[in-house]
């Protein structure tokens, strides 16, 4: 995201690194981490054991987003991604807007994260105040993103790593104690009456939905890599993949928890994964598997605050955001930025300190609404771009629709409505701010900023590769 030049630029020097299969085995090792490994006890918690077809939904939903951002990526790559498609299709408020939205989705899932990992710990420390444990992962964070990648890179590998192990891991263990090759535990049961599949009936079943898409939260950041593919056009197929893959691994674990305790046993203090083995004559498992919770929660952590100082760079550079943040000292570290996201993690801190009984759902369930507000962006900018088959519609709208579902559904249960109206009201300043700088910063530049940009359609246009069942043409 900047100038056409640089991004030309950039684009061409990071392209051809990736197989299809490298990128969805980033895809799965990158999405794994709090949202599933401790978010999943919120799904239990409203949804019971339907939750196994919300993530199944959630799953379809997903593909749908990625399938639209991967069309878009196959047939004009962007360094930006969804947010250089956004401000193309619509101009500058768009750009703007899905930026921020980008930043503030990222924000709230940074909060979740730290609070996430504070519950992780105090499985050990029970009597140590969460905001204590948030202030010291807050602080290693930041630490990290000082240092640089040399530190950040070899991380997120170890991390993605050691998440994949963690749960396949469970999985072997899980299957141990439904064929009862392990001591001690509870007689597994497997939920089949109707009565017991929806506990809460429908509308659980409805407000579960959110917490399942935000256990596939981060699959956007893939159409971002996707430019690095040796083969752009192979972009829907590594993610058909890395979906798949997901959604086998999710459903397979859900399954194994579901089973081998009962659903009313799991509360949202701790993982489901960890009191699901907790029964069984296991005395070093479950501190083993909390320990690698806290890695790989530490590294989305990480991940997050670094996304949110780079976005927040990006939206400097491109005029959204003051100047400021886009200073950088010797060129390489921006101060001002970092500074800025250093007061929001303290902000999160003290949120904690104020609110330790509430809070986890309340974040949890605005990021997750700001993620699902992000991704319906990106499908109503490739209906502007792309001109798509009868197929590519079906998949289009019934991604929105499910989206649309999701968001819905928070408000039928009391856990999610907090976490909907922070939501609402993130997305009411970013509306405000937009159309402040609509008013007064950008009235100069208005035929620019209203038109779509007629360059990147025909360069859409003119490109031989078609997305299969996807595009049949470019609209004119």
């Amino acid at each position: 995201m900047g100038d056409n030049s640089n991004n030309k630029k950039q684009v061409s020097e990071t392209k051809g690194n990736l197989s299809w299969w490298q990128l969805s085995l980033l895809g799965v090792a990158g999405t794994i981490g709090t949202g599933y490994f401790l978010g999943s006890a919120l799904a239990i918690q409203v949804g019971g054991p339907s939750v196994l077809f919300t993530f199944v939904l959630a799953a379809l939903g997903t593909y749908c987003v990625f399938n639209a951002l991967a069309g878009m990526t196959a047939a004009a790559p962007e360094q930006g991604s969804f947010r250089s498609y956004a401000k193309k299709a619509y101009g500058k408020w768009a750009g703007f807007s899905s930026g921020w939205g980008y930043f503030s989705s990222e924000l709230l899932i940074m909060g979740s994260q730290l609070t996430a990992l504070s519950l992780f710990t105090r499985f050990w420390f029970p009597a140590i105040p969460m905001w204590v444990f948030a202030s010291v992962y807050a602080l290693l964070g930041l630490l990290i993103i000082v240092i640089g990648t040399k530190l950040f890179d070899p991380l997120q590998t170890t991390a993605a790593i050691i998440k994949l192990s963690a749960i396949l891991m469970f999985i072997g263990l899980g299957a141990a104690g439904l064929f009862g090759w392990l001591s001690g535990g509870i007689k597994p049961n497997a939920p089949l009456r109707l009565s017991e599949i929806f506990p809460n009936g429908i509308t659980g079943t409805w407000a579960a939905l959110l917490f399942s898409f935000y256990a596939f939260g981060g699959v956007e950041v893939m159409g971002l890599m996707a430019i690095r593919l040796k083969q752009p056009k192979e972009a829907p197929k590594s993610g058909r993949i890395m979906i798949t893959v997901l959604a086998v691994i999710y459903v397979t674990s859900l399954f194994l928890v579901l089973t081998l305790a009962p659903w009313q046993s799991y509360g949202t203090k701790k993982s489901p994964f960890i009191q699901a083995l907790a029964t069984y004559e296991l005395p070093f498992i479950p501190h083993l598997f909390n320990g690698v919770l806290i890695i790989a929660g530490f590294s989305t952590m990480v991940a997050s605050l670094y996304a949110v100082t780079t976005m927040l760079v990006t939206l400097a550079q491109d005029k959204d955001a003051p100047s400021l943040f886009g200073r950088k000292v010797k060129e390489r570290f921006p101060i001002y930025a970092y500074g800025f996201n250093a007061v929001l993690l303290g902000i999160s801190i003290l949120t904690a300190l104020l609110l330790p009984d509430t809070i986890y759902e309340s974040i949890t369930t605005a990021a997750g609404l700001m993620l699902l507000y992000n991704w319906s962006f990106i499908l109503i900018t490739s209906g502007k771009l792309l001109k798509l088959t009868t197929f590519g519609q079906i998949k289009r709208y019934g991604g929105l629709t499910l989206i649309l579902l999701a968001v819905t559904g928070t408000l039928f249960h009391k856990t999610g409505r907090p976490g909907f109206w922070i939501s609402f009201l993130f997305i009411a300043c970013i509306g405000l701010l937009t159309l402040y700088m609509q008013k007064k910063v950008w009235t100069a530049d208005r035929p620019k900023r209203t038109k779509p940009d007629r360059k990147l359609i025909q360069k859409l246009k003119s490109n031989k590769y078609r997305f299969p069942g996807r595009v049949k043409k470019i609209k004119p």
